[in-house]
């Protein structure tokens, strides 16, 4: 897959590669219509419709981010099943239904709560525990999901995987561990280490677990 990035896109790390991996092998693209919030480069976007997803919509407040997309379905041969939308969360989609929902959302601790309104940080800046679009996402998602779909995301241990799994049982979906893989910490996190232990997120070490949750509406 031919990717590319124009200035101020975040490029495509581990966390996207894990996502991508579970979600071909679980095979939940094929014939699906898939939503990919906080796409970003547009990454997982084009990898369902490589995988047979029968329609993608791509969704970020980052106009450049929109023009990544649309720039990578031509050059990847997709561009009839990938739109773009430019837009805050769901609101873009407001009242549509996904069989698939992927999310690589902003979930890097922040040295403060306030998350920026502009410029590449968006992509990375999760607010002070890293949970402010997670939790967003979570309440959000289940007004978006066909009867029995799935939604999937990832993120980081840091982030506190039980609240995750918490809220997305109490939006009344089903949910669970899916993949993990331990690693050092990216470079991100690994700049704020110190921030990380004091305010008691990062236990010791330099290491962290990306991990892909899913959540299934009821049919």
């Amino acid at each position: 897959m031919r990717i590319v990035t124009v200035p101020g896109v975040f490029q495509p790390r581990s966390d996207a590669r894990l996502l991508a991996a579970t979600m071909r092998e679980r095979g939940l693209a094929s014939g699906a219509r898939v939503l990919d919030v906080f796409t970003g480069s547009g990454v997982l976007a084009l990898v369902a419709a490589r995988e047979g997803a029968r329609e993608v919509v791509a969704v970020d407040v980052s106009r450049r981010a929109l023009v990544c997309v649309r720039i990578n379905a031509r050059r990847n041969g997709v561009a009839d099943r990938v739109h773009a939308r430019r837009g805050d969360l769901l609101a873009p989609v407001a009242g549509e239904r996904f069989d698939l929902i992927l999310a690589n959302p902003p979930y890097v601790p922040s040295p403060g709560d306030a998350l920026p309104q502009r410029g590449a940080a968006r992509a990375w800046e999760g607010g002070g525990d890293g949970r402010a679009l997670l939790d967003r996402l979570c309440a959000a998602a289940p007004a978006a999901l066909a009867p029995g779909g799935t939604l999937l995301l990832v993120q980081s241990s840091v982030c506190d995987e039980r609240a995750t799994l918490q809220r997305l049982s109490d939006a009344g979906l089903q949910s669970e561990r899916l993949a993990a893989r331990r690693g050092p910490l990216g470079p991100l996190m690994r700049e704020r280490a110190g921030l990380l232990r004091a305010r008691g997120l990062l236990a010791g070490g330099q290491d962290e677990e990306l991990l892909v949750l899913a959540a299934r509406a009821p049919r």
